[in-house]
Formats: C-alpha cells, sequence, structure tokens
C-alpha cells in the first residue's frame, strides 16, 4: 500500500480550503501546506512552475477556482485561467512528479434540464462562462492524468467561512422583515466541512492508495433536495430570524449568467466506491449554524 504523506491544498483561503485545515489536528499523518496566492499564484503561469521547482507533494487537491459566476461572464479570461489552464498545468506538474490529484468541480457543467439527479455519465452542458471554464479543467484533468486524479463535482457549497447563501442570509434576515428567494432553482446543499471529511475518507482509502488506479469522476453533495426558497426557511427556522421569504421565479431575478434550473447530483457512485456516509442537507446546515455560534 502506496503512502501518502505531503499534501498541497491550493485554494486554502477558500470555503473548502478553510475546512480542510480544520481537520489537520485530526490527520497528524500527513503533512500539509497551505500555500498563500503571494507563494502560488494560479493566475500566473510562471509563478506556478517555479513553486514547483523545490519542491513535490505526494497529493495535490486543488480547491482553488474562480467561482464569482456572474462575474465569469465579464472576466472570461480570468475564469479560464483559474478554471481550465492552471488546471491543466497542475495535470502537468503532477503527470511528471508523480503526484496524485483531487480536483473540485461543480454541477454547472450540467445544463439543469433534467428531471431525475444527474450522474457522472450523463451528458455535460454547461450554460455560461462559468461552467465551460470548470469543464475544461475536468477534461484536462481526465486527458493529462489518465490515471491516479479524482474529479468531484459539488453543489450550493456553504460554511462558516466566507461569503455564502447561508450567511448572506443570516445577514439579510436581521436587517429585512422579508426577502424574495428563487423557488424554481433545484439542488441540494453541501456543507463544505462534510465535503472535507469526504474527501480525507477518499485520501486514506485503500482504493485510492493503491500504485495506480484510473482516474474518474465523482458526484458529492449531501443527500435531499431543496429549492433555494426552501434553503432559506430553513436557515431561518433553525436560527429562529422572524423574516418572511416570498417564493419568486428565476425569471423575475435576473442574472448574468443562467443558473442550472435542476441541478441534483446522484451519489451512488462514490457511496459506494469509498464506503461514505452522506449527511442529510438539514442536519449539515444546523451543524454548520451551531459553529457559526461559537
Amino acid at each position: 500500500m502506496l503512502d501518502i504523506r505531503s499534501i498541497l491544498v491550493t485554494g486554502g483561503s477558500g470555503q473548502l480550503g478553510q475546512s480542510l485545515k480544520r481537520l489537520i489536528a485530526q490527520h497528524p499523518e500527513y503533512c500539509f501546506t497551505f500555500p498563500n496566492r503571494k507563494q502560488l499564484d494560479l493566475s500566473n503561469e510562471q509563478c506556478i512552475a517555479d513553486f514547483f521547482k523545490q519542491q513535490t507533494f505526494d497529493l495535490i487537491i486543488n480547491c482553488a477556482a474562480y467561482t464569482a459566476v456572474d462575474n465569469a461572464e465579464l472576466k472570461s479570461e480570468l475564469a479560464n485561467q483559474l478554471n481550465y489552464l492552471a488546471v491543466k498545468q497542475l495535470s502537468e506538474i503532477a503527470l511528471k512528479q508523480g503526484s496524485k490529484l483531487i480536483h473540485l468541480s461543480t454541477d454547472y457543467v450540467f445544463a439543469g434540464d433534467s428531471c431525475r439527479p444527474y450522474v457522472e455519465t450523463d451528458e455535460v452542458s454547461p450554460q455560461g462562462v462559468y461552467g465551460v471554464s470548470k469543464l475544461k479543467g475536468e477534461e484536462a484533468v481526465q486527458r493529462i492524468m489518465p490515471t491516479n486524479a479524482v474529479i468531484i463535482r459539488t453543489s450550493w457549497v456553504y460554511s462558516e467561512f466566507g461569503n455564502n447563501f447561508v450567511k448572506t442570509m443570516l445577514k439579510l434576515g436581521e436587517q429585512r422583515e422579508e426577502l424574495n428567494v428563487i423557488f424554481d432553482q433545484v439542488g441540494t446543499p453541501t456543507y463544505a466541512g462534510d465535503l472535507a471529511q469526504a474527501m480525507m475518507h477518499i485520501v486514506q482509502s485503500e482504493a485510492f492508495n493503491q500504485l495506480k488506479f484510473e482516474t474518474d469522476i465523482y458526484h458529492f453533495s449531501n443527500e435531499g433536495v431543496c429549492s433555494w426558497y426552501d434553503f432559506a426557511k430553513t436557515i431561518f427556522e433553525l436560527r429562529g430570524v422572524e423574516c418572511a421569504v416570498n417564493p419568486i421565479e428565476t425569471k423575475d431575478y435576473p442574472m448574468p449568467a443562467k443558473r442550472p434550473l435542476y441541478s441534483v447530483l446522484n451519489k451512488a457512485k462514490i457511496k459506494h466506491a469509498y464506503e461514505l456516509n452522506v449527511p442529510y442537507w438539514k442536519e449539515a446546515l444546523e451543524r454548520c449554524l451551531r459553529m457559526l455560534n461559537i
């Protein structure tokens, strides 16, 4: 069994990166490196190359991405650099250095017109710059690293870190008497803490620690289904916030980038492959809200 000792995590200041940092104490067997943007600037090809000249890692976990979905429509070059070209370069480096790779992707690779949870082999058809750039990143990993890489698509990520839907709703709920929230976009929230735990479970698995395994795509979110309206209502109910929530349609809240109307992910594959237990989204939300109270 091949031992993984050194782990590089990109995007350490993001929601998932900070959730992984929280797990370091639970995993003293690993040496984690969380470079900041000055040390590893993924928008700069030369900076990436220079960073890896003097150091190698057993595993690269790429949590970094350009995730501003609407801004990506205006800053397509930057989104393409971070979500595709940097991923391509990291894959080439991982292949050359013999590193394994875990890369995070998104439900936005799908059109969002399904009527059943998406499986990994369903047709992809991203509707905006963000989704297109993330799909190109996936394809680069698969093309360059046919073995020893795992791609995880996820959705609606939130946490006690950074800016996200949960924290935005809590802030607005204290400021306003009522809010309008979209009810015709359906998916599943993903607590970054649960995603981080799942990733470390994969890293420790026998399947991942084989000398060589085929690169594959997996879906991960919490269990269950809801709309953004349901999500907001539940946040307020669990927190005891007295703010009315009015359901509105997507057409009543126009945004620069098109969102998938349906992006529920089928998680059967990752649960079977890695014997994962996936928490229900409301239970995960309760845990996050308790962390926000600390």
